[in-house]
């Protein structure tokens, strides 16, 4: 644990109104805590930005190249209803267009994201014929999506979720079906004859009647596991059946609650008994998505009450030694907090959120490792100001790239 993480300065100065936080009973953020947040966004920017100017030129991955920069530029317009911003983003997508060599369907590591974050650019843009060939190139992926006995997994990263996610982006920032909901619901029903023909091979339906696999493993997490496909399949715009949802979906996740560590932690793979990792890619910080939607969906305390105990997970062990991050850093950790605020205005997890924020803008302070791409989206300094930017309007912060 302490090989892992710093211990948390603020754990003895948790909430409460004596505390002086940064907001208002309102959870309104001061001035003067705006006012620092805006700075060190500007100041991490220029970072950033000459960085950029030594990294490999090929990645045009959302995940550690250029389309996440791009991702993050289109968030910055959006904050800071900044044109500029924009322009900025659509550089950075017409830089990854360009440098495309992938057959991966994903939105993080594949074409498709590259494809998906141009389109939403250009769209905003008013450039509706480009945006349109865009999306046109995402749904020519769709029958290859659609294989059942391709060698295609199921998780986010590489797989059928990832393409998923891709088609809902384009929804979301379209406001409307632009991407038609049968091919979304398409995806949704491969990935669950997937999963159970998985459980039926491996003979445990009995267990979780659904099932998947990455590399041999049996992962957890959203980034390659089962916590981020059962998250997607209860979203709204899944539209899977309450059949379904009742007896494939509840039980699957039924079934991740029970191997969770007494310290409330998840392992990164079923069977691992190494209670280490605490990220958004393996461990509590990220099956606390699968839990609130959970209770979204089912209405059961219990979920709240594990999604809470995945939030002091993060709040105990969540200040990494690997970083400011998303995915594996005290950023992507953050944002756990910042979902149970949102699912209970609990003033508690924006308190917390925030004071991870101020360690996020003594950024380079701590000792902390040097990521192997410094400034991306996942693991560097572009998802540490994309987190900052979203604590301005917390109330509509949502993990990049993954969140819905």
């Amino acid at each position: 644990m302490d090989a892992r993480s710093f211990p948390n300065p603020f754990l003895y100065q948790d909430y409460s109104k004596d505390a002086s936080p940064p907001f208002n009973s309102a959870g309104q953020l001061s001035p003067e805590f705006v006012s620092r947040i805006h700075y060190k966004i500007k100041e991490l920017l220029q970072h950033m930005e000459a960085g950029l100017k030594s990294a490999d030129p090929r990645d045009f991955t959302v995940y550690t190249g250029w389309s996440g920069i791009a991702l993050l530029y289109l968030h910055l317009s959006e904050v800071y209803r900044d044109q500029s911003c924009l322009l900025r983003a659509q550089e950075y997508a017409s830089k990854a267009l360009h440098c495309l060599n992938s057959r991966d369907v994903t939105f993080l590591c594949g074409d498709a994201g590259s494809y998906a974050i141009a389109a939403v650019i250009l769209y905003k843009l008013g450039s509706h014929k480009e945006a349109d060939e865009c999306i046109s190139r995402v749904l020519q992926k769709h029958t290859s999506v659609m294989r059942l006995d391709s060698r295609l997994p199921d998780e986010l990263l590489y797989g059928r979720l990832g393409y998923l996610y891709s088609l809902l982006f384009i929804n979301k920032y379209y406001k409307g079906e632009k991407v038609p909901y049968r091919c979304i619901q398409e995806v949704c029903e491969i990935l669950m004859k997937s999963g159970e023909s998985f459980a039926v091979h491996k003979r445990i339906t009995n267990q979780s009647p659904l099932m998947y696999e990455y590399y041999g493993e049996y992962y957890v997490g959203p980034a390659h596991g089962l916590a981020g496909i059962y998250y997607y399949l209860m979203q709204p715009e899944c539209n899977v059946s309450s059949e379904k949802l009742h007896t494939l979906v509840r039980p699957s996740l039924e079934y991740v609650r029970q191997i969770r560590y007494p310290s409330g932690n998840y392992p990164a793979c079923v069977g691992d008994n190494r209670d280490l990792l605490v990220h958004w890619c393996h461990g509590a910080p990220g099956v606390i998505y699968m839990l609130t939607q959970a209770y979204k969906v089912f209405q059961d305390g219990n979920y709240l009450a594990d999604a809470a105990q995945c939030a002091e997970v993060a709040w105990q062990r969540g200040l990494l030694k690997k970083g400011y991050g998303i995915c594996h850093g005290a950023a992507g950790n953050a944002y756990s907090f910042l979902a149970m605020y949102n699912l209970t205005h609990d003033l508690k997890y924006l308190y917390r959120a925030c004071k991870f924020a101020e360690w996020c803008m003594d950024y380079g302070h701590h000792g902390c490792r040097t990521p192997d791409t410094p400034y991306s989206l996942f693991e560097g300094m572009a998802g540490t100001i994309y987190f900052l930017a979203d604590l301005l309007d917390p109330a509509n912060a949502r993990f990049p790239a993954f969140e819905i």
